[in-house]
């Protein structure tokens, strides 16, 4: 238990020391400085750092998983399953995936019966099944007879154009972004394998691009590939169904919740019910609804990482895609680099004049606090009412960052820059003459906050220098005179005539102001408070704590003197 005391011991004085010398070397300018380098920070970054920008997504994430209003999926969008359920059933018929083209033909040519408004297919039919050249042409046949099937093209590495022979100029629906667009160049692309799909222009790109921590929050509009504009598979269905598409490269979703937040249907389910003669689901259950055929069986690795999962379906992925170009509801954030930069200096160097000032720190807490609490409101609510992201993490993060370091420097050196007369004298040599005054409050109301904001406004009431603890010890009986105590010490050399005459001025200032200053902190304080003032000679050097600690009793000594005078 000794060591223990000897190392805390030891550790707190080490404390002390440092902030001591910190306060020496730097002063209180040093929160000038730390401002002067946050504001070089801001403008680097907002340049080209781009730091805090990065900080927007996984703020991004914590407030889409903790917002309270969020969209509902659109109902008119169904997911239609290739679960492991969907393998086990159809895999007895028609053995293990893949299955042959033909279950496909047959479901989309039952399907259609039902007006569905469109078919989209997260499979990639790559290649011909050579095993069942009929299956593929008749699911070649089926897909000519639609005008609402819709594929998916993957683009590969740009690092295999080379390798490849398909031009951009090659591939139906594509459009050229510019007129710069070379003619020439190739691309690495997985067409589909189907004629009939090719030709009917209905593709689009389903590449799913995380960002750099490899979460997928974004989805492609589309790539431009030297100067040619390949569309989503999303942007592709909402162009043939007449809806509205962003001119831009990508979208940064909207989600709807957790995995699973879709009307999901089981493949195998719908499929044997569509074949059957004695259907049991009904007749115009899919009647102008929008169907993504794809898979969340685990055993097909269709699954990706994004901010409500770190295991969410790709199928849904494109679902939501498609969903919020539907709705026109893609979530959208404001480009503003310089505002957000010109509003984390603002409060930077609000917080940093407040500091060299020795502002009340309960008060500088409070309006740092407040100030930090109105812009992650902000965010919040901007991404709950709203379709626009107001990324204020930036200016949260370089506000929050500044005044961690502020606050623990000021904390260090907090005893060093507020000079204590106690120390002053003990840093002297000789005489000099003294005032002391205790002024006591009669209360169990106050908070230790509210002392500290007392004592800085008694401080910075009156010009005279001086110093003002607050003595509170918890021991009973006699030593209950010291608790709930204000001591105000001024000291000046003893050749100084006007000295006495000035602190007894500064003291009556500080009586005068009391009963307001204590108002502010606590309602109905009236009569709570009393206070005495003494003025001696003491000495300072070695003997300069025992000659205050003599000065005390002094005081307390006139004090009930003078309160017996009364009685």
């Amino acid at each position: 238990m000794r060591l223990i005391t000897k190392i805390t011991s030891r550790w707190n004085a080490g404390w002390v020391a440092l902030g001591v010398w910190l306060g020496n070397i730097f002063t209180r300018k040093v929160y000038l400085y730390l401002a002067v380098f946050f504001t070089v920070f801001s403008i680097l970054d907002a340049g080209f750092l781009h730091y805090t920008e990065k900080m927007r997504l996984s703020a991004f994430d914590a407030i889409l998983n903790y917002r309270i209003i969020k969209p509902q999926p659109d109902p008119d969008i169904v997911i239609i399953d290739i679960d492991e359920a969907s393998l086990a059933k159809m895999g007895s018929e028609f053995g293990r995936w893949p299955w042959p083209r033909q279950i496909f033909g047959e479901f989309v040519e039952l399907v259609k019966e039902q007006k569905p408004r469109a078919i989209v297919f997260d499979i990639l039919f790559s290649d011909a099944d050579v095993y069942n050249e009929d299956s593929d042409i008749y699911f070649n046949e089926v897909i000519a007879q639609t005008d609402n099937t819709f594929f998916p093209m993957l683009r590969l590495p740009s690092s295999n154009d080379k390798l490849s022979k398909i031009k951009a100029s090659m591939i139906p629906g594509v459009k050229k972004a510019h007129e710069k667009a070379e003619n020439d160049a190739t691309l690495a692309m997985v067409l589909p394998h189907f004629p009939a799909a090719i030709e009917s222009k209905r593709l689009g790109l389903h590449n799913i691009i995380p960002d750099e921590d490899g979460i997928a929050r974004h989805y492609l509009v589309y790539l431009d590939e030297y100067g040619w504009k390949l569309p989503s598979l999303p942007a592709r269905v909402a162009e043939t169904l007449g809806w509205s598409v962003p001119d831009q490269k990508d979208i940064l979703l909207n989600w709807r919740g957790p995995p699973f937040s879709y009307q999901y249907e089981s493949f195998a389910d719908v499929f044997f019910d569509l074949t059957s003669q004695n259907r049991q689901r009904p007749k115009d259950e899919f009647k102008g609804k929008i169907l993504v055929i794809g898979s969340t069986a685990p055993s097909l690795f269709d699954i990706k990482p994004s901010p409500m999962s770190q295991i969410h379906q790709g199928v849904e992925i494109l679902a939501t895609a498609i969903d919020n170009l539907k709705n026109a509801d893609q979530l959208r954030f404001p480009d503003a680099r310089v505002p957000y930069m010109l509003l984390a200096l603002a409060i930077v160097w609000a917080t940093a004049i407040g500091f060299y000032r020795a502002m009340n720190p309960v008060l500088l807490d409070q309006w740092f606090g407040l100030s930090q609490g109105i812009l992650v409101t902000v965010s919040y609510l901007s991404i709950n009412l709203s379709n626009v992201y107001i990324n204020l993490t930036g200016p949260i993060s370089v506000a929050l960052t500044f005044y961690s370091i502020a606050r623990t420097y000021e904390s260090l050196t907090r005893k060093c820059l507020e000079q204590s007369m106690v120390r002053v004298s003990m840093g002297l040599t000789g005489e000099q003459q003294a005032t002391l005054l205790l002024i006591r409050l009669d209360t169990h109301g106050l908070s230790e906050a509210s002392w500290e904001r007392l004592r800085v406004s008694l401080l910075k009431t009156g010009k005279e220098k001086k110093s003002i603890e607050v003595i509170s010890i918890d021991h009973k009986g006699m030593w209950g005179l010291f608790e709930k105590t204000f001591a105000i010490c001024w000291i000046a050399p003893p050749e100084d005539s006007e000295a006495k005459q000035k602190f007894s001025q500064n003291a009556d200032e500080i009586i005068a102001a009391l009963p307001e200053l204590i108002l502010k902190v606590l309602p109905k304080s009236e009569g709570i408070a009393s206070w005495h003032y003494h003025h001696g000679i003491i000495s300072c050097g070695e003997n300069a704590e025992e000659s205050w600690r003599l000065m005390l009793a002094k005081t307390l000594l006139d004090w009930e003197i003078s309160r017996s005078g009364k009685k």
